[in-house]
């Protein structure tokens, strides 16, 4: 950006330009790279400028100058100088990057092959140098080797920080050969490669350092001294002889010839080979030797090799190998237990038990050319086996609940594992199981039994040892040491007494089962009570609620359930409890209805009575006043019959009089004729009607449960009919003796 303002200054860089000459540059020639600027600024007299020059983005030179442009100069061009150009100007704060400009550098120094052995040993070091004097940078070399009439073979590769490289190379064949280079260097276009080096002749010379091997005796027995002999034809300095045996050395000297004593074994026998190095070369011999035994080395057998306590075992020490004229004298054995001797036998015979296990070993001694040498063999670990101990029948859970599957053990606290386990079941079937580890155990599934019984037919057999009877379990065990629950059998309600239940008597309704385990749970319900009427636990098979007192309200439906440790609920068929009326009740009631019959039988007949009369009244009533009053009697049907209602809540009286309250009612009376009131008499008195309500009422009383209720309200009746009655007789005076008095209704209510 451009920062003008009237009295300071500014400046921009406009551009910067960069160009290379040649443009076609070939290696070993002069490269010049130019870079210029251009800027713009006011008020600035003197501008310093730092011009740097920069390839593959890495700053190689730099310039401090007072002018707008400046140059760099490679001289002479390599390979190496290869890249792409930039030229950053800066000027004070601020910097332009010029273009990007390449430079291919063509062709590459031929290198040269330089050695300081042309005439090395077969596998003998020897150095060389490879060089390109002209080059910079890191190069990597290759050296090949070139048979006449060959292509050329790299045999070896290296990289170096300079431009050249001193290494040291081996050939291995014998003859004649040709050797070279050549380097690769690292452009930004990717790796190049120079021409071929000058080739140099190079003449393998064998080096017969092969040693001479020789082993004496011919034919080893032990424990004879064996000779190897190793010798070098030739004499070099600084060589080396080596003897050696499954890549141990056994021997080593520096020299022409090596020589090693041994007494050797029949573990000895195998290959030998003498090694010789002088320098980096090696020639190498090799010999099998086979070391005989006299006799072999002792083997020790123990009898039985399965071997349980309280068993007898022999342990016996034998030599397959035996060469009686090899030795002086006949071979000695011994028999050891844990280092200590135990006989001088080749047998030793013994009853197993814990003190007697341990190592056992025996050792065998010989002679031979005065030489005594003994054998040992490998030992004999006598562990006895534990016998299994009688086996032990439990249950998973420690319950059997009949009807249902469960799990048996079979297990025997000591024995030596495995154990196999066979269990035969109540029904005849027959399982196995095989225990190898001290955490396990031996599980059987077992479907249901149905009686208790079948448990004392179970067997479980243990055997760890073939060689002796098996031990035996018995499920009569299982009947002391499991619970054993039984489900409970479907209950039964009965009641006592069965039939004819009155009131105030005592119901006893009695639960039992047939089979199950105890404790028993039995609850008694009432179909028409909510919740349970009782509840009770027991070792019996039956129990029994009392109902004391019964009445009307505990008749209906009842039934029982049970439970036991099972866990199963069972229901009872339910039994139906009717709770009949007591006989005194029905008594009191039947002699109530016939006091109510014949008090309406009465009371008929008064009527009847009183009508006769009335009409006689009325005719002698005819010729005199019209004030003379009129008389009235009426019993209703519905007073007689409705039996629940007093007769002054009906709103009438049972009885009334009516008296006309002036003269012309009694004359409307006198005009009324006789026969007139007898259809209503009849209609209302007739007794057919009042007979049925009669009946009704007893029927009604004795199916209600408020029968006491019913039988008061008939007393109250039947009193109010006869007070009313004596009122009546007194009234009929009264009036008799007030004939000319005020007309007025006579009511009464009891």
């Amino acid at each position: 950006p451009l920062c003008t303002s009237t009295g300071s200054t500014a400046y921009i860089i406009d551009t910067v330009s960069l160009s290379i000459l040649p443009d076609n540059v070939q290696s070993g020639t002069k490269v010049t790279i130019h870079c210029d600027t251009r800027i713009s600024s006011s008020n600035i007299s003197h501008l310093e400028y730092l011009f740097k020059f920069m390839r593959d983005g890495v700053e190689i030179h730099t310039a401090n100058t007072t002018k707008d442009s400046t140059y760099y100069e490679i001289n002479p061009a390599r390979a190496v100088d290869s890249g792409n150009y930039q030229c950053q100007v800066s000027v004070k704060n601020k910097r332009k990057v010029s273009n990007t400009k390449m430079i291919d550098v063509k062709g590459l120094q031929t290198p040269i092959l330089h050695l300081n052995n042309s005439t090395p040993y077969e596998s003998e070091e020897f150095k060389v140098t490879c060089s390109a004097p002209d080059e910079k940078g890191g190069l990597t070399f290759n050296f090949y080797k070139t048979f006449r009439g060959g292509q050329p073979q790299r045999i070896k590769k290296q990289q170096s920080t300079n431009n050249f490289l001193e290494t040291t190379l081996t050939l291995s064949h014998i003859g004649d050969c040709f050797l070279s280079c050549d380097y690769e260097i690292s452009l930004v276009s990717g790796p190049t490669s120079s021409n071929i080096s000058n080739e140099i002749q190079v003449k393998v010379k064998e080096l017969n350092i092969i040693p001479d091997m020789t082993i004496l005796p011919n034919d080893i027995y032990e424990p004879d001294i064996v000779e190897v002999t190793c010798k070098v034809k030739i004499h070099l300095a600084d060589i080396e002889i080596f003897l050696v045996k499954d890549r141990t050395v056994l021997s080593r000297t520096t020299g022409k010839t090596l020589i090693h004593r041994f007494s050797p074994k029949p573990t000895d026998s195998g290959e030998l080979v003498c090694k010789a190095e002088w320098r980096n070369v090696q020639k190498e011999n090799y010999k099998t030797i086979k070391v005989k035994e006299v006799f072999s080395k002792p083997q020790l057998y123990l009898e039985p090799v399965d071997l349980f306590e309280g068993e007898r075992f022999t342990l016996n020490c034998s030599v397959k190998v035996f060469f009686p004229e090899m030795i002086g004298k006949p071979l000695k054995y011994r028999l050891y237990k844990d280092g200590t001797e135990l006989t001088s036998s080749t047998t030793y015979i013994a009853v197993a038990h814990p003190n007697r296990n341990g190592n056992y070993s025996c050792k065998v001694e010989g002679n031979r050319i005065s030489t005594s040498f003994r054998k040992e063999s490998e030992a004999v670990i006598v562990k006895a086996k534990v016998p299994v101990s009688d086996p032990v029948l439990s249950v998973v859970g420690g319950k059997i609940f009949i009807g249902k599957r469960f799990q048996l053990i079979c297990h025997s606290h000591t024995g030596t594992f495995p154990i196999n386990y066979t269990l035969f079941t109540h029904n005849g079937k027959k399982m196995s199981r095989e225990v190898s580890r001290p955490e396990d155990r031996a599980t059987f599934d077992i479907p249901p039994i149905y009686k208790i019984s079948d448990l004392k037919t179970f067997l479980c057999h243990a055997s760890n040892n073939p060689r002796t009877p098996s031990k035996i379990a018995l499920g009569q065990h299982l009947l002391k040491s499991t619970n054993i629950i039984e489900p409970i059998s479907k209950p039964e309600l009965t009641i006592h007494p069965s039939q004819d239940i009155t009131e105030g008597q005592s119901i006893k309704l009695v639960c039992s089962v047939q089979t199950g385990s105890r404790p028993i749970n039995f609850t008694w319900y009432h179909q028409e009570s909510n919740g349970a009427l009782a509840s009770l636990s027991t070792n019996k098979l039956e129990e029994y609620h009392s109902i004391s007192n019964a009445n009307k309200k505990h008749s209906g439906k009842y039934y029982c359930t049970s439970t036991n440790p099972a866990d199963e609920s069972k229901w009872s068929e339910s039994v139906t409890i009717e709770v009949k009326m007591a006989g005194w009740k029905k008594a009191l009631i039947i002699v109530f209805c016939f006091v109510l019959l014949l008090i309406l039988f009465l009371v008929i007949a008064l009527k009847t009575r009183l009508f006769h009369f009335k009409r006689k009244r009325k005719a002698n009533l005819s010729v005199k006043s019209v004030s003379t009053k009129v008389e009235r009697l009426s019993l209703t049907q519905a007073e007689v019959i409705d039996a629940n209602a007093t007769p002054t809540m009906m709103g009438k009286s049972v009885w009334s009089d009516q008296v006309s309250g002036s003269e012309s009612d009694d004359q409307n009376s006198s005009m009324l004729p006789e026969k007139k009131a007898e259809p209503e008499y009849t209609e209302r008195l007739h007794p057919s009607p009042a007979k049925q309500g009669t009946d009704n009422i007893y029927s009604e009383v004795r199916n209600s449960q408020q029968g006491m209720a019913v039988i008061a309200r008939f007393s109250e009746i039947l009193l109010s009919k006869s007070v009313n009655r004596k009122l009546f007789d007194i009234k009929e005076r009264e009036k008799k003796n007030r004939k000319q008095d005020q007309p007025r209704l006579w009511t009464f209510h009891c």
